[in-house]
């Protein structure tokens, strides 16, 4: 039996979601996507069969739905119902909890079931920022059918908040290991210990926190460092990328790091090969944020086999197994971060295990064929068709 799934969510497809397009993908022959969105981007990078984008559509459409979006509700009361009838849609995922809940009532003109996936923004900065999101979470909760998230963190927030404990499942967030190869790092005679940063510029990332710890080590270590990001816009990331650019200065990593800005997906995973630890900090930020579940990033890098420091945050030490696929400190830890990374340039010899055991854990939990097929069984128990 063949399941028409419709992927809801405002953009097809950010740069920055990589991982929704490796979900979509990987779902066997049998779930016949399509995706429902307002615009799309980066289809070259992300190409999809089936996409219904309202932007496509007749303008005077578009202007209406962004209109309706002033009563509270934000996706196409119109577009996402009607694509859902004409294609006999069996299943709408949406993509983000406040996505979810912003196309209730557009479900309630369709006959198809709810899952929805919440990554991380959606579950800590909202209800936070705005107390509304928690009575409309509520509502949400009360209404889907599957609430997924990435791991047992995240899964205790949703009870947390409400969420019935039968409609949450964790459902990891699979990549493609054929993409990323077991690469053992080594570090040649006379070479520097090379350190890699990536992410956006937002206060849950914890840079500043690791450029302190690698200025810890700097008098220590021959040391290099590679930084992957940049701020958008908003005044608060703008904020962190100062609070950054202030923290390398203070490090003593002005001349030993290199800012390349924003990189293509293939672009960092070509730096991160040619880097020997993957350093990703993550904090709760105080207005909220959190990486929700861990980051993708994470997943990957330590598929290839790249030794990872990270923190206790979040779903991280589900990824990262500590002193077996990497080592973690407390949030906010700059001395337990800087042990980690003096540790690793110490001994290079312990790297090649330790991105080993990475490896069979991602292997094992997080493998793009094995999520997919997880992600289809979910599909098939809330539409009665396993």
């Amino acid at each position: 039996m063949v399941l028409r799934v419709i992927h809801s969510a405002p953009v097809w497809l950010p740069a920055t979601q990589t991982w929704m397009h490796t979900q979509a993908r990987a779902l066997p022959a049998d779930i016949e996507n399509h995706v429902v969105c307002e615009v799309t981007e980066n289809l070259s990078a992300f190409p999809m069969a089936n996409i219904h984008a309202l932007a496509d559509g007749p303008r005077l459409a578009h202007l209406w739905d962004k209109g309706m979006r002033g009563f509270g509700r934000r996706l196409y009361l119109g577009h996402l119902p009607k694509v859902a009838r004409r294609i006999d849609a069996d299943l709408v995922h949406s993509h983000f909890g406040h996505i979810g809940w912003g196309d209730l009532g557009a479900l309630r003109r369709s006959q198809a079931r709810h899952v929805v996936t919440f990554y991380g923004q959606d579950l800590t900065y909202l209800p936070k920022q705005d107390p509304r999101w928690r009575t409309r979470y509520t509502e949400l909760f009360r209404r889907v059918d599957r609430v997924l998230c990435e791991g047992p963190h995240m899964g205790s927030v949703l009870r947390g908040l409400g969420c019935p404990v039968d409609k949450v499942t964790v459902q990891h967030l699979g990549v493609d290991l054929e993409a990323f190869k077991f690469t053992p790092r080594r570090r040649q005679q006379g070479e520097p210990f090379k350190v890699l940063m990536a992410g956006s510029f937002t206060e849950k990332k914890g840079i500043p926190d690791g450029l302190r710890a690698l200025g810890e080590i700097g008098d220590e270590v021959d040391l290099r460092v590679t930084l992957i990001g940049d701020a958008n816009d908003k005044p608060r990331n703008q904020a962190e990328k100062a609070r950054i650019l202030t923290a390398i200065e203070a490090s003593g990593l002005t001349d030993r790091i290199t800012l390349p800005g924003y990189q293509t997906h293939e672009a960092l995973l070509q730096t991160a090969l040619e880097h020997h630890v993957f350093l990703s900090p993550s904090v709760h930020a105080a207005d909220g944020d959190t990486e929700g579940g861990a980051p993708v990033t994470i997943i990957e890098l330590a598929a290839t086999g790249m030794p990872v420091v990270s923190t206790r945050h979040c779903d991280i030490p589900a990824v990262i197994r500590e002193e077996e696929g990497g080592l973690l400190a407390d949030e906010g830890d700059v001395a337990g971060l800087a042990d980690h990374l003096r540790a690793l340039a110490a001994h290079p010899d312990t790297w090649e295990g330790m991105g080993r055991c990475a490896r069979e854990h991602i292997a094992a939990q997080y493998d793009m064929g094995k999520q997919g097929e997880a992600l289809a069984g979910i599909y098939r128990a809330v539409c009665g068709a396993d």
